[in-house]
């Protein structure tokens, strides 16, 4: 069995959710943990009530909200574990959650990744989350999302990389490939990193025995403006930053017609200028994306066709459409 693990919770107004949480992780089967929670700034008494109630977390308490992928790197930096696990405010283990993770990528010193079960927890015989796809179009999506837990997978499977609302990473990945990317704030910053991470030779793997009960954008409500403005930035920079050129200059046309395609969805649903306002801002920082991509040029990294092949083909509209359309009937709880 490895050492220490450091797990990482981001918190922003969530104080209703940590109770759930952090006792999920303070009863882990596994010997050796440090819970580190990221207060962002939060006005509901959280720094005060973890004090309390949870002693012998280590708390890092923010002034103003930094995002998901500034306050994930505060942890990581802090961290003394030999492995590092991220798990959202919203969302709690069972006990043998890191056990199952740490075990399966022990079995590989590249298994840099691992990627837990995640379940809704309002419906927990459906499944959240599996893991990260992403096709030839840029379009990423969770592995399994709608599916029935009982008809998944039962063995793991490699995956392009792990949601980071439940995951686990080696430390040697975060030293070799870097944080997470703070210009992400939130959203994608988890396919951004799996993305740096296969460039450089890593696997992922889904571990289906490792089981999360998730509330789903409980923070930024599913379709909410905020949410909308920040994926329509972020996919732009993910793909001007990672993408395996020549493939790019082949499926640009088709990225760009799924874009618009996504653009008119959200007119649709009156989330059109969040959306807009999102695809602006990713233009307007393309220049620092592009810079970015450069920088990796310097370093070890695959072929370009081997990490193309690491995409999944691209799909129908109708398809794609397919794949979020169980994030409708996500249900919150009062209050």
């Amino acid at each position: 069995m490895a050492g220490l693990v450091s797990v990482a919770v981001v918190s922003w107004n969530g104080r209703s959710y940590l109770e759930k949480c952090l006792s999920s992780l303070a009863a882990q089967s596994y010997p050796e943990i440090e819970i580190i929670l990221v207060d962002n700034g939060s006005t509901d008494g959280t720094a005060g009530w973890v004090r309390e109630r949870f002693p012998a977390v280590n708390l890092i308490l923010n002034s103003a909200n930094l995002g998901f992928a500034a306050a994930n790197n505060q942890a990581v930096r802090r961290a003394r574990g030999e492995y590092i696990a991220t798990l959202n405010n919203d969302a709690w283990a069972e006990p043998d959650w890191l056990a199952q993770l740490v075990s399966a990528v022990e079995e590989h010193p590249r298994l840099g990744m691992a990627a837990s079960q995640m379940v809704f927890a309002g419906r927990p015989e459906v499944i959240n989350s599996t893991g990260i796809c992403l096709d030839r179009c840029g379009i990423s999506w969770d592995r399994g999302g709608g599916e029935m837990a009982h008809h998944g997978d039962c063995q793991p499977a490699e995956v392009f990389g792990p949601s980071a609302g439940a995951a686990l990473y080696r430390r040697e990945l975060f030293d070799e490939v870097g944080l997470f990317d703070e210009d992400f704030f939130a959203y994608l910053e988890d396919v951004d990193l799996a993305w740096r991470a296969r460039w450089r030779g890593w696997r992922a793997i889904y571990v289906p025995s490792a089981r999360v009960y998730h509330v789903h954008s409980a923070t930024a409500r599913e379709g909410s403006p905020w949410k909308t403005c920040w994926l329509a930035k972020n996919k732009i920079q993910l793909i001007a930053r990672n993408y395996p050129f020549p493939h790019l200059l082949f499926y640009l046309p088709f990225i760009l017609f799924y874009e618009l395609l996504s653009l008119g969805f959200a007119v649709k649903n009156h989330m059109g200028l969040a959306a807009l306002r999102g695809r602006i801002a990713g233009l307007a920082a393309l220049g620092r994306a592009l810079k970015k991509r450069r920088a990796r040029r310097s370093e070890p990294h695959g072929s370009p066709g081997a990490i193309f092949g690491l995409l999944e083909p691209a799909a129908w509209p109708w398809q794609v459409y397919g794949r979020y359309r169980h994030l409708a009937l996500v249900r919150y709880p009062e209050g």
